[in-house]
């Protein structure tokens, strides 16, 4: 049985795919780690190219696309590691020794359930990426690049495949919270996300992107939140997108808040069968933590 697992979802994205795997070959050739890739139905070549230049890999390959969820969910329940690493296709990590730093930390911190990774949103790596931060308790951690301790994983129920994209990873944190497992963020593992986020708003998706993200939202909201608290969350909620985005002249956005309302009243069914409430004690331990560390930029936490 491997220790660590490296566990990579991909779709129509080879040229990605690939800088992330010559970024980190020195991390798959390792006896004590495995590589699974799921390739989510791409038409490109990105079979016959890890068949070819990878065959150490193992591919699971999706004749049709099931969604970057439920490709996540397999590549989970199969691995046998102790501890999964979860990146994007187009995500890669840059810190010296990575894995001697994650087996010593869960080891050191049994209760942690996720290890949350540093994370970088940019084409290109600042050449000062030293570590300006301390590691501590948050309330979720972000899909591109974290670590499983497997223990915890086969606690909680699958990542929602229904979400389809967006919010499995704060589902996942919630249920790890009910369970008595912690998110912990570690700023010494740190992994370089190669994307333009500021270019995405003119992304032929956006709306797709923003439909998905607020309904994610507000599903988490009608699972786990204390039932007093969801119709104040969902106003206010509503009422930010509205003033932030469309009083703004973003048309786009007003059709995005629509369909995901529609969304949320289609999907009521499964958020009433899912539901985990926390109660008002656990919901007010659980905002006590920190916030959740999506972005990290050079120098900003130094003195």
């Amino acid at each position: 049985m491997k220790t660590f697992s490296i566990l990579i979802t991909t779709k129509n994205r080879i040229e990605a795919l690939k800088i992330t795997l010559q970024k980190i070959h020195h991390l798959i050739d390792r006896p004590d780690v495995e590589c699974i890739i799921c390739n989510d139905g791409s038409t490109d070549e990105t079979s016959k190219y890890i068949k070819e230049f990878y065959p150490n890999i193992q591919l699971i390959e999706h004749t049709i696309s099931k969604g970057l969820i439920a490709s996540r969910n397999k590549l989970l329940n199969l691995t046998k590691a102790n501890y999964a690493i979860s990146l994007d296709d187009d995500a890669h990590i840059v810190s010296d020794e990575p894995l001697k730093i994650i087996e010593s930390f869960f080891q050191n911190n049994p209760k942690c359930g996720v290890l949350a990774c540093r994370i970088f949103w940019g084409l290109i790596l600042p050449n000062d990426w030293c570590i300006n931060e301390n590691e501590t308790k948050v309330r979720s951690f972000v899909g591109c690049g974290h670590v499983w301790n497997m223990k915890a994983w086969h606690e909680i129920p699958n990542y929602p495949a229904w979400f389809v994209f967006y919010g499995e990873e704060d589902f996942a944190a919630f249920q790890l919270f009910k369970n008595g497992w912690e998110v912990h963020y570690v700023p010494e593992i740190l992994v370089h996300h190669r994307v333009n986020v500021k270019a995405r708003k003119k992304d032929k998706d956006y709306q797709l992107r923003l439909r998905r993200s607020l309904r994610s939202g507000w599903y988490l909201y009608l699972l786990f939140y204390p039932l007093q608290l969801i119709p104040k969350k969902l106003v206010y909620s509503l009422l930010m997108q509205i003033k932030l985005k469309v009083f703004k002249g973003d048309f786009k956005a007003l059709l995005a808040i629509i369909q995901a309302l529609f969304d949320v009243i289609w999907n009521i069914p499964k958020l009433y069968k899912n539901a985990n409430r926390l109660t008002m004690i656990e919901f007010e331990q659980f905002m006590k933590l920190n916030e959740t560390k999506l972005y990290w930029e050079p120098n900003e936490n130094e003195n």
